[in-house]
């Protein structure tokens, strides 16, 4: 399910920061268009704040199963009445006879261990073994949890190039349907992070490399450049790249799956 939020900021950056702090997410779980650039006006006159839409997925809801219609209540019998009977007399205690030890009670079972987060590894690594043997590709998948929680696979196997696809698009199918089927229901989601043969880390220093080149470009000409449509991990690594290169900007405009970074000249924007 999508929803989304518009947030307003001195710059489109931190109209996007406050919406992501509002939001308790990561740059990478939104998408974000920019509805109006902010406007610094004439000595303060006439100035107007960035404003951006920011969506972003939630997990479904489950629907609630209709409750039962009322059954009318059914008529009970008269209770039936035992005879009393007399009560015998006291049973007076030998003192030469002793009382019977009491009976320790038996130890509650020990609780069953919590599958939990631990079972996420087993959960995930069980789904994609069966996806890869559906796919008859000669792989495994090799998971591990690292220290910020997240969830490494990597691929391994030979002549994986088919997995990857063209600039990852099958590699990000296979990591779109494994998180889906873990995350299904669940209201805590676990962020999972799938690659083969280093793919990952050779596309994103390309992806720096690019997006270091393009800001060049924009300083020199003060022109804005609109990137090839990417997926949201791609425009992460722009974002990123970018956050900090002088007089640039970066936003994203369009929709799933066509959407773009903008590499954008914003001098005199940011302080």
């Amino acid at each position: 399910m999508l929803k989304w939020i518009e947030s307003t900021g001195k710059t489109e950056d931190a109209a996007i920061e406050a919406a992501l702090v509002k939001l308790g997410m990561d740059r990478d779980d939104v998408s974000v268009e920019v509805l109006e650039r902010a406007k610094s006006g004439f000595l303060g006159i006439g100035s107007c704040p960035a404003k951006v839409k920011v969506t972003y997925e939630v997990p479904d809801e489950p629907t609630p199963a209709p409750a039962p219609p009322p059954q009318p209540p059914r008529p009970q019998p008269a209770p039936r009445r035992e005879p009393q009977k007399a009560s015998p007399p006291p049973r007076r205690e030998n003192p030469a006879q002793k009382r019977p030890a009491q009976e320790k009670p038996a130890p509650a079972p020990a609780p069953a261990p919590s599958v939990g987060e631990s079972g996420k590894g087993e959960e995930i690594s069980a789904f994609l073994t069966g996806l890869l043997e559906h796919m008859g590709a000669n792989a495994r998948p090799v998971v591990r949890l690292d220290e910020q929680g997240n969830y490494q696979v990597e691929l391994v196997g030979e002549n994986l190039g088919g997995l990857i696809g063209r600039r990852g698009e099958t590699l990000d199918a296979i990591q779109q349907l494994t998180s889906y089927s873990v995350n299904r229901g669940q209201t805590k989601r676990v962020r999972i992070h799938l690659d083969a043969e280093g793919y990952r880390a050779k596309r994103e220093e390309s992806l720096v490399r690019l997006a270091r080149k393009v800001a060049g470009k924009v300083v020199k000409y003060r022109k804005n450049v609109t990137l090839e449509a990417m997926n949201a991990y791609e425009r992460h690594v722009i974002h990123t790249a970018l956050q900090d290169y002088p007089d640039v900007a970066t936003y994203s405009v369009g929709t799933e799956p066509n959407r773009r970074t903008v590499v954008a000249y914003s001098r005199g924007e940011r302080k």
